[in-house]
């Protein structure tokens, strides 16, 4: 195929600015900014989310040539894109000088001069990424639940911090475990299994357990912070993470039967999202479909807003799979993560990895948040506990010695790059047109009717495109191995 694509611009058009200086800060375009805002990534680092503008081209529309968005087809309305803060992320921030963790977080979350972060996820006790292991509930007797130090001293200032900069912040808590006083050994024995790791929650404790969930929403209230959505249980088909429990999709169904009724008798109108975990169900075939098999159950769909998936295991069209299945099923991406396995803070490497596979592979297959793993973690990939990932990046790493010093991870750019142009309320639309093998891309209205478009070069070689919303058109030159954000009123 001709690698020129479509039409052709001027750099001289351009207004240019970088959105990060060295130091990391925000920057601003031109006195006169153009019709689009353009953010630009490089993989070779040249391009640091630089933010740039250019103008509405007024010369005719070469139809042949052009990608052309179309509003009147809809799909999925889009809920947000962000990270986890773990118990580990918020020990970092909070480590950082007042002005440092200020401006990081402005950079991150606010929608006027920064990305516009708008999902976060937090754990329901500890996580794998937490401080120790812990629930809500550790002394037996659901009435001796209470808010522990990781979410008192750590968690909730973070996210009081982060309310201020972005009042609008989407949050989903999903717990790693249970109180050990709930845990079984099996399902058929019924005998105690007191450990952090693995076991099932025994059907006698599933009302107890359901009160844990809306005592937890409800403590997090009295802080002026508000969580929209739950998960039943992280990777429920994970026995071997440093916290964790097992929960097959028929467990799950008969629990959400018990917590839906009883968020539902709180006033609480908190999503569930079941399942939580790996595209290929850990291998287990009993557990395929897990998500379909509980939506099949007309009693717990009453109470089911989606599924939540991870990219652990599997492939990516088993979102489509599961939509095409239920398409009254919202689909999420929760969780994946960046470390020393796949060159994770090797950005030539992962940036084109993780946009296409993360990014827009998910939201073009009908996801409706995407969110990574740790937003933070430091130079010695922590803190980190024993039995939990040892090998992990953050999406932004911190330097241990100085907490002061950032380096920015493919992660934190993906994110960057679909949050800072597409708003929460967005519609994602159909866009069509002629373009090369490694050319990425998805487009969206937003609420206010503006329209944002997102692209990846995962090419050698320059690639020019016109993008048209059947009114407006532009032209742009996309550097190679490059991500590209657009957004224009119309």
């Amino acid at each position: 195929m001709n690698n020129k694509l479509l039409l052709l611009f001027s750099v001289n058009s351009l207004v240019l600015s970088s959105c990060f200086s060295k130091e990391g800060g925000s920057g601003k375009i031109g006195d006169k900014p153009g019709d689009v805002t353009v953010y630009v990534t490089t993989a070779n680092r040249s391009h640091d989310f630089e933010k740039t503008s250019i103008n509405f081209n007024t010369s005719p529309l070469i139809e042949a040539t052009v990608l052309t968005l179309d509003p009147s087809t809809r799909y999925q309305e889009m809920d947000g894109f962000g990270a986890a803060i773990t118990g580990s992320s918020c020990y970092n921030l909070l480590k950082m000088s007042e002005s440092d963790r200020t401006k990081f977080l402005t950079e991150t979350f606010s929608h006027e001069t920064g990305m516009g972060y708008s999902y976060i996820r937090i754990s329901i006790g500890c996580s794998d990424f937490s401080l120790s292991e812990y629930t809500c509930c550790d002394t037996e007797g659901i009435e001796n639940f209470a808010l522990q130090e990781e979410e008192l001293k750590y968690v909730i200032p973070v996210l009081k911090e982060i309310l201020k900069i972005n009042p609008t912040v989407k949050i989903l808590g999903s717990p790693w475990t249970i109180p050990l006083w709930m845990k079984v050994n099996n399902l058929t024995d019924l005998q105690p299994h007191n450990s952090w790791t693995s076991g099932h929650l025994n059907p006698a404790y599933y009302n107890d357990y359901a009160s844990y969930f809306v005592k937890w929403i409800q403590a997090f209230a009295e802080y002026g912070i508000e969580v929209g959505a739950i998960t039943p249980q992280n990777e429920p088909l994970n026995r071997g993470n440093s916290a964790s429990l097992f929960m097959g999709w028929d467990e799950q169904r008969d629990f959400v039967k018990v917590l839906g009724p009883k968020l539902r008798e709180a006033g609480l109108e908190t999503k569930i999202y079941v399942f939580d975990h790996n595209y290929n169900y850990d291998n287990m075939k009993e557990q395929f479909n897990y998500p379909v098999r509980i939506y099949e159950d007309a009693e717990a769909r009453k109470y089911i807003a989606g599924a939540a998936y991870h990219n652990y295991g599997g492939n990516r069209r088993e979102l489509l799979n599961i939509h095409d299945q239920s398409p009254g099923m919202e689909l999420i991406f929760t969780e994946t993560s960046i470390g020393t396995w796949n060159n994770g803070q090797d950005l030539s490497e992962r940036l084109m990895d993780d946009m296409d596979e993360v990014a827009l592979g998910t939201v073009n297959n009908w996801c409706k948040a995407v969110i990574v793993w740790n937003l933070m973690l430091d130079t010695n990939r922590g803190p980190n506990r024993e039995h939990g990932c040892q090998t992990c990046y953050g999406a932004v790493d911190i330097d241990a010695g100085n907490y002061k010093t950032i380096v920015r991870n493919s992660h934190y750019y993906i994110i960057g790059h679909l949050s800072a142009v597409v708003k929460p309320g967005a519609y994602r639309i159909k866009s069509s047109g002629n373009v090369a093998e490694g050319i990425g891309y998805s487009s969206f209205e937003n609420p206010d009717g503006s329209y944002a478009f997102v692209l990846q070069n995962n090419t050698d070689e320059n690639k020019s495109i016109t993008l048209s919303d059947g009114k407006n058109h532009f032209d742009y030159q996309v550097i190679s191995k490059s991500v590209v954000s657009f957004h224009w009123q119309k």
